[in-house]
């Protein structure tokens, strides 16, 4: 019996555990703003020490680039945000992007998150929210 009992109980903690983590956004998931605007800050410097992707943000104005990255992070991840830069073809066009280049960005991003001690499940799901921007990013 008090076998059963326990069997019970720990079933009840992983159903009541298991809930909790599935209602919370990836958004608090993560740590709120708080993380984004780290991840974003490690970001900035990893393309700052990239001679490769540095020269796509030279005509950058960086303080705006790092608000409308957090502001989109924030969207991804389910936050209480909106995005109100401008559509990814249009910040993107004309600098004709290769797969190798966006590749090695998505590096530098990864980076920042490790950079932040996000874990990799959670790196795991942004990303993957994020996958739909990459054709409106190559080759335009």
């Amino acid at each position: 019996m008090v076998k059963g009992l326990l069997f019970i109980a720990v079933c009840g903690l992983l159903f009541v555990t298991g809930c909790v983590s599935r209602s919370e956004t990836l958004y608090v998931q993560l740590g709120g703003q708080a993380k984004i605007d780290e991840v974003v800050k490690n970001f900035v410097r990893e393309i700052e020490f990239n001679n490769e992707i540095l020269p796509f943000f030279a005509d950058t104005n960086i303080d705006r680039f790092t608000e409308k990255f957090a502001q989109q992070l924030c969207v991804f991840a389910d936050g209480p945000c909106d995005y109100t830069g401008d559509s990814m073809e249009q910040v993107h066009g004309g600098m004709h992007i290769t797969e190798a280049q966006f590749n090695l960005t998505v590096d530098l991003f990864i980076t920042a998150m490790d950079k932040a001690n996000v874990p990799h499940r959670l790196q795991n799901q942004l990303i993957s929210r994020m996958t739909f921007t990459r054709k409106q990013m190559l080759y335009k």
